[in-house]
């Protein structure tokens, strides 16, 4: 008889065989980063790993997305074999590595500072392990290889081209893994139910105003001290329209107003970049942001340009896709290596997408290297953040392991 701990043991040892493919795909995958959605070399080598493993696979016509189905041999089609989702995002930054390492970005201005290139090579190091077990699979696995998870909104157009869907019916439940390079200490597993990062907006502003000599304000409209005065009228409607226990963060990253310092521009520009933690929020701040702005322009007797962009939702993960996805790492690692996190991100993920279609869990892993102290180790997205090898075998068997599972379980 196998119980789960001795099917845990035996799945640690076969991902752990694969080690050093793992992180060969992946050291190739570092070299030749790619951004947005379209990623050709990077299918590539998704694609020529997958080839021999018999999955189904479907290429994306708006992006390089590859959708890869495994259909399981102890699976029930007579009423619709259950479907689970293992998603890997595979696309770089527009950063200049400055790591040193011996595989570094070749690509000027790109880097995999987020470590999309683990998430690549866990999964697909996921997919031969699981197709080793083809034949006792409950159901059918659905691997979405995703490109354009850092602003291109990738997660969209692939539910749009049909991937939940992509074994024949709905996908029951799905399930996406994060690395980081600091946070935790190397190895650990984080999460929590409910929200676990947050909706991201943005904001563009244009005051309009009319240039005139800088000695002579009283001739001109000057729109510096309006646009100013919108800026902090932000921060204090944050502490006064808000619940503190629902926050909300407004950061304006970008102002821009005149060319000399003894006249009056016509226009002044700013942007900011806006985060919440609740759908509630989210839609008062649609509306609250541009009423705010607007008034404060006809008060100085200007008008302004109010652009609200709506980016990624909250991700929220379910209760009970949560707790299962705890208990599968903890068989798999201990319970030692889970860490439940205190409160959700202020980071935002495309894969809110995905949980808003289905139920399912957005859980982190820690990369951070042997040897670093992950307090003081450079983050995600900096050219410095370093992502240890040693964590893929453990990536690896743990999406295969939530979707063994997770197909047991729909099982009578």
């Amino acid at each position: 008889m196998n119980t789960s701990a001795d099917n845990a043991a035996a799945l640690l040892e076969d991902a752990r065989a694969l080690q050093g493919d793992i992180a060969d795909l992946r050291h190739r995958l570092h070299q030749e980063p790619e951004i947005g959605l379209d990623l050709p070399r990077t299918q590539e080598k998704v694609l020529e790993w997958l080839q021999p493993l018999g999955y189904e696979v479907t290429l994306g016509t708006d992006a390089t997305s590859i959708t890869a189905v495994l259909r399981g041999g102890q699976a029930d089609r007579t009423a619709g074999a259950p479907a689970v989702l293992l998603r890997g995002d595979m696309d770089a930054l527009p950063v200049q590595e400055r790591t040193g390492l011996g595989y570094s970005s070749r690509f000027d201005g790109a880097m995999h500072a987020c470590g999309h290139d683990l998430h690549t090579a866990m999964l697909a190091g996921a997919a031969t392990v699981l197709a080793e077990r083809r034949e006792r699979l409950a159901g059918d696995v659905v691997l979405m290889f995703q490109p354009g998870e850092e602003g291109y909104d990738g997660a969209s157009v692939m539910i749009r081209e049909g991937v939940l869907d992509a074994a024949g019916q709905r996908v029951s439940a799905a399930y996406g893994l994060h690395v980081a390079s600091a946070m935790a200490p190397g190895g650990m597993v984080m999460g929590r139910p409910g929200p676990v990062m947050s909706a991201s907006d943005g904001l563009i502003v244009t005051v309009k105003g009319a240039g005139g000599h800088g000695s002579a304000p009283y001739l001109a409209r000057d729109p510096v001290p309006a646009a100013a005065e919108m800026i902090t009228a932000l921060q204090a409607m944050v502490t006064r329209q808000f619940d503190i226990f629902d926050p909300i963060v407004v950061t304006v990253g970008l102002l821009q107003a005149g060319t000399k310092r003894n006249v009056i521009p016509d226009d002044a520009r700013f942007e900011a970049t806006i985060r919440s933690y609740s759908a509630a929020s989210a839609d008062k701040l649609r509306a609250a942001i541009p009423r705010l702005l607007h008034g404060i322009a006809a008060a100085h007797g200007l008008e302004a340009d109010v652009t609200y962009l709506d980016e990624y939702p909250v991700t929220v993960n379910d209760d009970v896709e949560t707790a299962f996805f705890r208990q599968q790492a903890e068989e798999l690692f201990g319970t030692a290596r889970y860490l439940d996190m205190a409160s959700p991100l202020a980071g935002s993920e495309d894969f809110s997408r995905v949980l808003e279609e289905v139920p399912g869990s957005f859980h982190f892993l820690s990369a951070v290297p042997e040897g670093a102290d992950f307090e003081t180790a450079p983050f995600n997205h900096s050219a410095e953040a370093v992502f240890g090898d040693h964590i893929l075998a453990d990536g690896t068997a743990l999406y295969a392991r939530l979707a063994i599972e997770r197909l047991a379980k729909e099982t009578p």
